[in-house]
């Protein structure tokens, strides 16, 4: 379970996503931008001492999908996925990396997309007590294909998607960076998301089997 906190943010989330937008090299806009938020779904850390937190925006014309991690202290080799750090007003500093750049969230999504992990629960601690949360999202994997299916699959992953690609086993995953609205679907198995005001799922990331 990911557990919230009352806290003050210096700068803000959306803040630190609206100021990195632009320096992406994936990001078709380089002038600023005012990210709004959409919904947003976490995945568990194991050892519960990383965030994981993906959040669904609008940037301009763009639905943009911006996975990262919290982390309180700097990730050794990932300079170039810094997005920045920001003051947990109770975690006090915390390292914001683009996820997609931290092994931590390449395990965590493989666990989504092929094994069906579900978002992580969300609660806060109010005076002793824990309460849970709604979540802002619904995730609708696909469900892993029969053995068939995955020999069929295709070499190489579907034309005119803006991703990044991760791989993490025998597998090569493909996070939706810039979110198609238009109903189109991706090879199982894959991950799809829904949030207020979206009434058809959309594909956020998908997995092919590697040689």
């Amino acid at each position: 379970m990911a557990r919230i906190y009352s806290a003050e943010l210096r700068p803000g989330k959306m803040d630190l996503i609206s100021q990195w937008l632009p320096k992406a090299s994936w990001f078709p806009d380089d002038g600023p931008v005012e990210a709004e938020p959409l919904g947003a779904y976490r995945f568990d850390d194991p050892a519960g001492q990383v965030g994981i937190e993906t959040h669904l925006v609008q940037a301009g014309s763009h639905t943009v999908q911006v996975p990262l991690t919290y982390r309180g202290e700097p990730l050794a080799g990932a300079d170039d996925s810094l997005v920045g750090t920001m003051e947990h007003s109770v975690l006090g500093r915390r390292w914001v990396y683009d996820a997609c750049g931290d092994p931590l969230y390449a395990q965590a999504f493989a666990a989504a997309v092929i094994d069906g992990v579900d978002q992580a629960p969300l609660y806060t601690v109010e005076d002793g007590a824990r309460h849970e949360l709604a979540p802002s999202m619904e995730l609708v994997g696909s469900g892993m294909p029969d053995g068939e299916e995955l020999v069929e699959a295709p070499a190489h992953e579907p034309q005119g998607w803006v991703t990044s690609t991760l791989r993490h086993g025998d597998w090569e995953l493909s996070v939706v960076r810039l979110v198609d609205l238009g109903g189109r679907a991706a090879p199982p198995p894959s991950l799809a998301g829904l949030w207020k005001g979206q009434r058809e799922p959309v594909v956020l990331g998908w997995a092919l089997p590697l040689g």
